[in-house]
Order: structure tokens, then sequence, then C-alpha cells
């Protein structure tokens, strides 16, 4: 653990001008607020704050973010408050303190919306300022570094895989490839422990077999590009094991048919060394055709730049080797960090929100719920990336196996909400076509069209897949608030005078709905009462209406005949009988009489029952029947069902949608009516509808 005075002389050693009591002060008080407090390992909790603080000097970030490393679990583990630390280390560290605060006390959520509100507020702080990422990669980091002090085995696996999906994507996409390597590797130690320890295994026998094999193709790399007067400097490593294990996993693989094992960095002076490093290097050994990549002219979106190409060495070995200039590698290594780096007598250097980052933000805001959230945010900082171009040029980055909708909405929201078709290089083809690198996408659009909810089977970035259900969603809602506003009509009907716009308003309050439109849809789903929105429009107005004669679509008085005085029975909710049905009663003990159609499916279940032969009795005014539509997927259908069900006088009792696709929804509903007789009618008035394309009673 840094002592004090080491944590301070390291930040001097950069920044020869920083607050050393402001430092001091947040040593101190983090030590304090932690107290006696400990980790998983035995040491004390408060090392590992101070731990965090080592890394961000490591990256030679400036004195807030040391702070906030020092402090980010003050407010979440002790009686600390974002208040007090604004009050003692000013209003930019109590903002980054609270950005990477998780919310992990909200007991009431579950765990997926726990870790989807840590997300969001996460990201949204972020959006403001990349530090807070920064010190949250670095706590996760040494989190990960101490995770086998954890006895819980469930715990380490949950810990990792939030690692592996979340935080090393995040790392890679802001270009910190050494927090990402090694998160990935500590992380794939607890996920696939056997495959951990072939492969690192494996790599250990490698490389005491291999005889200085590494050091030896460094060197011949070094001496043929320096005889061609290229300053560089050489080294050689073996692959990550985790990008082993992936590489083996896609391409169903074993160890030994991989052959590219090792890998070589050069990196160079300039710019235009690394272009004739890369030209020495392809007429010396035999390049692999397909394999080389040019990230210098062509950055990746998080700003790395290098020159990749994957060679044949002696006896057809194969490596891949890596050419960059010395700042490209520390950008590579580190990332945005780098950039936010000290300048002496320049300060900080923010570069800004990245495009990635807005629509990371624009999912954030688009997501309906925790799940969702997690699943869009995953998509879009996944690793795997290919390159597209507009007609113009504009280069776009999009996950491996984007389609044209998906570069559409990269291009803009409104964009992919008026895709019809696209051309790929020139050539019409389907909106589900995978795009390849380089493609040329044009998208072509219509205003009159609306995002298909087809188009969820396909597309892979989370920016298109949350806009598309978001645009879903308006429509389903537009659909219902019809419905509902077809009912309103039927209710203003009953009422003894006319009632204006402001009453509706005002009856949606009284309701308590914050717009009209919520009104409407509540009405449309069966969340409201006819009685309760009459009275809130005219108070008074629904009294005295219990006559069926004045209530024929609401009122039942169900009457059975066959039963016991004072026997207790209910209707079954499987085939919802209504008067006309031939019935028949089940009666358990200890239980009431269950009341069902004698054309019921369950009754076959009923064998341990007693039967009873019943019938309609003479009170009897009314039932709940059930119905399967299948309507047409257009604007208007759901409205002119509504119509039939008013000119048929029928009140829907409650109505959902089981089933959609491109062409067709499917929706029950169940409705207020007489008897059988007005049932049928009212089936077969669907079934006459060129809206309806199938109607059955349930």
């Amino acid at each position: 653990m840094l002592r004090q005075y080491e944590l301070v002389e390291r930040v001097r050693a950069y920044d020869p001008d920083v607050d050393e009591a402001m430092l001091n002060r947040a040593y101190v008080y983090t030590v304090q607020k932690h107290g006696t407090q400990k980790r998983a390992s035995g040491d004390p909790y408060f090392s590992h704050p101070i731990e965090v603080a080592g890394l961000m000097t490591e990256l030679k970030l400036d004195a807030e973010t040391i702070m906030t490393a020092l402090l980010h679990d003050t407010v979440e583990d002790t009686l600390a408050t974002i208040g007090e630390i604004e009050a003692l280390f000013g209003p930019d560290v109590a903002r980054l303190v609270d950005g990477v605060t998780k919310l992990s006390k909200i007991e009431a959520m579950t765990e997926n919306e726990r870790a989807a509100e840590n997300l969001r507020k996460f990201l949204l702080a972020m959006s403001e300022d990349l530090r807070v990422l920064l010190v949250k990669l670095a706590d996760r980091l040494h989190n990960m570094r101490t995770l086998h002090f954890i006895k819980s085995e469930e715990k380490r696996r949950r810990i990792a895989r939030e690692t592996m999906d979340i935080y090393a994507p995040l790392a890679e996409r802001v270009g910190m490839y050494e927090y990402m390597r090694e998160m990935q590797l500590l992380a794939f130690e607890q996920l696939e422990p056997d495959g951990y320890a072939t492969i690192t295994g494996r790599l250990a026998l490698i490389r005491s077999q291999e005889g200085g094999q590494v050091e030896t193709i460094a060197l011949a790399i070094s001496q043929v590009l320096t005889q061609a007067g290229i300053r560089c400097t050489v080294s050689g490593r073996e692959k990550h094991p985790y990008s082993i294990w992936k590489k083996i996993a896609e391409r169903h693989v074993s160890f030994e048919q991989i052959t590219d094992i090792m890998a070589f960095r050069v990196t160079t002076g300039s710019v235009e060394d690394c272009y004739r490093a890369i030209g020495i290097l392809h007429t010396t050994w035999q390049m692999i055709p397909g394999r080389f990549k040019d990230y210098i002219s062509t950055p990746k979106s998080n700003g790395y730049r290098s020159l990749h190409t994957a060679l044949i060495y002696e006896n057809s070995m194969r490596m891949e080797v890596q050419v960059r200039t010395d700042a490209m590698h520390r950008t590579n290594e580190y990332g945005l960090a780098a950039h936010w780096a000290y300048k002496a007598g320049g300060g900080v250097r923010p570069d800004g929100q990245v495009g990635w980052l807005r629509d990371l933000i624009e999912i954030v805001d688009a997501s309906h719920d925790a799940e969702e959230l997690l699943e869009h945010t995953r998509l879009a900082i996944y690793q795997d990336r290919i390159f597209a171009f507009t007609p113009k040029g504009t280069l776009f980055q999009l996950p491996k196996g984007a389609t044209p909708v998906d570069f559409a909405y990269a291009v803009h929201t409104d964009l992919g909400d008026m895709a019809v078709g696209a051309k790929i290089n020139g050539r019409h083809m389907p909106l589900r076509t995978a795009l390849n690198n380089g493609d040329v996408v044009e998208i072509i659009k219509s205003r009159s069209t609306q995002p298909q909810l087809s188009w969820l089977s396909f597309v892979v970035t989370g920016k298109a897949r949350s806009a598309i259900r978001r645009a879903v969603r308006q429509k389903e809602r537009a659909e219902i608030a019809a419905i509902g506003t077809k009912l309103l009509e039927e209710i203003i009907d009953r009422l003894p005078g006319k009632i204006g716009k402001k009453a509706i308003g005002a009856a949606a309050r009284r309701l308590g709905f914050g717009s009209t439109e919520e009104l409407l849809i509540a009405i449309g789903t069966a969340k409201v009462g006819d009685r309760d929105v009459m009275e809130a429009l005219v108070p008074g107005s629904a009294r005295g209406l219990a006559d069926p004669d004045h209530w024929p679509k609401q009122e039942r008085a169900i009457s059975i005949r066959g039963l016991t005085a004072g026997m207790a029975f209910q209707m079954a909710q499987c085939c919802h009988a209504v008067p006309g049905d031939r019935i028949v009663g089940l009666r358990r003990p200890g239980l009431g009489v269950e009341v069902h159609s004698i054309d019921c499916l369950t009754l076959a279940d009923g064998v341990d029952a007693d039967w009873l032969d019943l019938s309609w009795g003479e009170r009897t005014t009314g039932a709940v029947g059930r119905l399967s539509c299948v309507l047409y997927n257009r604007p208007g259908t759901l409205a002119e069902v509504t119509g039939i069900f008013a000119a048929n006088m029928a009140n829907i009792v409650s109505l959902r949608l089981t089933q959609r696709d491109e062409l067709f929804g499917t929706y029950e509903m169940d409705l207020d009516v007489a008897d059988l007789a007005h049932l049928t009618r009212i089936v077969s008035s669907l079934r006459a509808s060129d809206a309806v394309a199938q109607a059955e009673r349930i």
C-alpha cells in the first residue's frame, strides 16, 4: 500500500505545482472514514482507494482525479456525504465522486435493476466528465486483482461476468488496452477455470521449449529494419490467453491449430517510418493475404492507431506484427487517459464526448426497463468492429454483423426510422444483409414508413434496437389511445349534456393522470372504468344507473339453478361461459363450485370432483365472453373493431396483445355480453370486417 508521502511524491513528479495540502487532506480523510473496515483479504479497507489512486498516478492524471480515487468509496461505504466532500474538496471533486458512487444500497431493486440503475448513473456522469470512467475502471481493475479473496464462488463469478460484459469492453472502447487485457484475464480465470488452466499451462510449456525463439525473431526483425535505416524498438510476446480462448471458441479449432501464438510490436519515430517498415517486412517475409489492416489512416473509434500485418516466418510459422510510433503506443495502451495526462504549463486537456458515448446516452434515455438497458449497453460496447462509408465518404464504425438498418441509425435516428431499402456498393440489397469492411451504404428512405418490429430479429447495435422498440411502443400507444378515444366518445354520449376539451383535461387530472393521452390509454386498456370516467367528467352523472336498461354494457347479475341455497360459486376463467351455454358445476371438498361450459377442455381434470347439473337462473343479465382476434397490422384496425363492439352494445372489459409480427396482431378480448346469441352476433360481425383476419371464441 502506498504511504501518504509516496503518493504525493508520485504526483509531484509530473505536476510540481500540485496542491499537496489538499492531497494530504484527502488521504487522511479516506483513512479516517473507512477506519477499521476490512476487505475480504483481511487488509484495511482504505488500502483499496489508496491503490486506485496509485493507478491514477501511473496515468499521470490531475490532482482532482487522484482525490476522486481516494474518496470514491466514502459516500457508499461510510457516513460521508457528497455535501461534506464538496465543502472540504470543492464542487468538481464532489461531482466526480458522485459519478463513481454506486447505487447498490437501494435494496428494493432486483439485482438487474440495481445493475442497470448503477450503469445508468455511471454513464450519465461519464458523459459529462470522462475522468469518472477512468477512476471506475481503475476501481474495477484493483477489485479484480483481489477477487480471489472472496469466498463465495457465485459472487466471484457474478463480478467476473459483469467485468467481462461491461468494464473490459468499456476499457477497450476508450483505448485502455492494458486495463482491458488484465481485466479479461482475471475474469477468464473465474468464469472458465479449466480453460484458463489449460491455455496458461500450454503457454508455459511453449515458453520452456522454445529456447529463446521469441527473442530470436524480434532480433531478426530489428536487424532487417535497422539495415534499412529505420530506428526502431522491437518486442515480442505471447498472445493473450483470453484472446486464444476466444479464437478457439469462435473458429471451433484446437489449441494446436492456432498458429499465430506469437505477436511482435515495432515502435518507430515517425508515421513515415511505420509505412516504410511495413514495406520492408512484406518484402522480407511472405505476407498472409487479408491480414493487413491500416489503423493509422483510419483510426478506431477509441483513437487506436497502428499498422497490423501477419507474416510467415521460417518453417511456416505464422506471426503477427504491429507497427506504430512511440506516441501512438502510449495512446494505444492508455487511450483517452493519455489525453487527460498532466501537461506542464497546460493543465488537463479533456477530449470531450466521443460519438459512441453519445450513442450510449441516447440508449440510456430510450431504454424501457433494466433488462433492456443492460442488453443495449452490452451491444453498444461490443468489441469487434467493421468500417462502412456513406456515398459521400463519411466513415462509420459498427459492430461485426451490422446491417444497413444499424448503419442508418448510426448516421441519424430519423434516417433509421424512415429506412425502406438500401444500396450496398451500388446494388439494391435486403435490409437484413450483413455489412463487410469497406462497404459503401446508401439508405433509401420514405417519410411515410415506420420502423418494423421484425427488424429486431437482425439488428445488432444497441442504438438501433432501442430506437426500434421506442418507435413500436409509440405506435402501440397511439393505437390504444385510438381505442380509448372511441370508448370515451361512447361514455360522453351517455352524459346529460355536452362537454368540452377542458372538462376532459380536468377529468384526467381528477383521476390522477398527467395528460388526456394517459387517460385515453387507461380507458383503452380498461385500467379505468366507465363509471369512474363519467363521475370525473360530470360528478353525479353515474348515479342511479344500476338498472341494466340504463347500463347495458357493464352491469352483470348471474344466478345459477341447481345449487343448494347459500352455496358459493364462481365462473371458471378457462372457458368463460355465457348465458345460452350448457353449463356444469365442479365441486371439490372445502371449495366452492366452479361453473364451466360443458365443452370446456379442463373438465377432463375434474375426475376427483362432484359434478353438478346446472342451468342459468332467471335473474341472469349478462356475463363475460372471451374472444381471440387476429387483426391486420395497419392503422385504424383496432378503432374499426372497437366500432363493431359499440354497434353491438358490447363493452370491452380487457384487451391484451398476445402476439405481433409485421403483418398481423393477435389480441385476446374480454367483453360484457348479454348471452350466447349476443356473443355469436359479435363474432359474425368481426368476421365480416376487412380489418379482421380471424375471430374465434375462446
